[in-house]
């Protein structure tokens, strides 16, 4: 079975056959899903679908492209969702200066608060980050990240960035980008990772793997990128998708 560690099922990209191909997920080999919230709606709507649904798990949080207009009510919303049964991360919560629609200093700010309130709540973040490499790592540096624990969702920086996250202790999230032909950092940095570390992720509806790049994504190709994965690893796709339906439990501190 495939543990998909981060979807984004409540997307409108699956307003037409939502139902029907979240309920075909286990026939076809994804045993479970994190749903993962990106506002307030977003969040909602996770939840939902984790109470709907008993393979899939939702986590609570606001994307920074999103953070502008938060507010201490909204943190406050947030961690009283922390304490619902299938909630099972904070996330997903960081840093994106690609699209620079929101202050840096606003994303930073909101950043940390969601970060500590993971700390208060015991749970795990998943890490968004975006052409926000030094900063992201020196704010999770200052707010001991470390002690909270998390996936860094969607890896793309360098080799040498994935050594500070792994000593951290934090997973790293390997998704479509793995299996592009222009996904060579991503290649070294999972040939370099050690398997205890890397979990399979989608990030449905984007990134969908070759041959499908380009076209609505789901937990559905994530057998592409098992397979890629093996690959570089030298190991068979079945102790892929084992090692990594087992490492992402423990993310998510799931028995």
């Amino acid at each position: 079975m495939i543990f998909d560690t981060h979807a984004h099922y409540d997307n409108p990209a699956f307003d037409y056959d939502r139902e029907a191909l979240i309920e075909e997920l286990p026939r076809s080999g994804i045993g479970a899903v994190v749903n993962v919230g990106a506002d307030r709606k977003s969040t909602s709507r996770s939840l939902e679908l984790a109470e709907k649904y008993p393979y899939v798990y939702g986590a609570v949080g606001v994307h920074p492209c999103e953070s502008e207009s938060l507010s201490e009510e909204d943190i406050l919303w947030l961690g009283k969702q922390t304490g619902r049964e299938r909630v099972v991360a904070v996330g997903e919560i960081g840093l994106d200066y690609y699209w620079e629609n929101v202050d840096h200093q606003i994303q930073k700010k909101w950043f940390l608060a969601q970060l500590e309130l993971a700390r208060e709540v015991g749970l795990p973040v998943i890490i968004h980050s975006r052409d926000a490499a030094k900063d992201t790592l020196d704010l999770m540096k200052a707010a001991r990240a470390g002690e909270i624990g998390g996936v860094v969702h969607c890896f793309s920086y360098s080799r040498e960035m994935a050594r500070e996250y792994l000593n951290m202790g934090f997973y790293l999230g390997i998704g479509g980008v793995l299996t592009f032909q222009n996904g060579k950092r991503l290649k070294e940095v999972a040939g370099y990772a050690p398997m205890d570390a890397l979990v399979l992720e989608t990030d449905c509806p984007y990134l969908a793997p070759a041959p499908n790049r380009g076209k609505r994504n789901s937990s559905l190709f994530l057998p592409l990128v098992a397979e890629a994965l093996a690959e570089i690893k030298g190991l068979s796709q079945r102790s892929v998708e084992e090692k990594t339906w087992e490492n992402a439990r423990r993310l998510y501190r799931l028995p």
